[in-house]
């Protein structure tokens, strides 16, 4: 074998890559799409006003982190419309506290449906089987308790935006 031949096939066997990519660079939202409609995703618990926090922090993703123009409705400027049902919410004690018996820490579970579909109804991304998890802990003096199920909705609504808008821009 020469040594161009030889040459030629090393650059062959090297300049092919494993098939991965960084993550970040898929984009499954169209280039004609500039405009999203959010409308107000739908509550199917009975946990007060648990749609209202995800989709604030949906669009809040939405606006800080891509060039989408971002509306609340579907209409004739909308090029697609990320649709969400929040399916069930729960929380489950995690540790308790030894001396009194009581949870120390709850962990919150949210289980949605997302879908985002461009003005002919085509599926752009979809997972109907999102599910979120929070951490929180418990105050152990009675006296300076405090509800902690809002704070920690809030923060798990800011890591769902942030999850389901990187997937939906990653293509995952």
């Amino acid at each position: 074998m020469s040594p161009g031949v030889a040459l030629a096939v090393l650059f062959c066997i090297f300049g092919t890559g494993c098939g991965y990519h960084t993550a970040g660079h898929a984009v499954t939202i169209p280039d004609n799409v500039r405009t999203i409609a959010i409308p107000a995703f739908v509550n199917q618990t009975q946990t007060f006003k648990i749609e209202q926090m995800l989709t604030a922090a949906v669009v809040r993703e939405f606006v800080t982190r891509t060039h989408y123009h971002v509306v609340n409705q579907m209409n004739d400027d909308a090029d697609a419309a990320l649709h969400g049902t929040v399916v069930s919410t729960y929380t489950t004690p995690l540790t308790y506290d030894s001396q009194t018996g009581r949870a120390a820490s709850v962990l919150v579970v949210i289980s949605m449906k997302v879908s985002l579909l461009d003005k002919q109804g085509k599926v752009l991304y979809q997972n109907p089987a999102y599910l979120f998890r929070e951490q929180y802990e418990v105050p152990r003096d009675v006296n300076s308790f405090f509800q902690e199920d809002s704070p920690a909705f809030q923060r798990l609504s800011r890591d769902f935006a942030q999850t389901l808008v990187s997937n939906i821009l990653e293509g995952f």
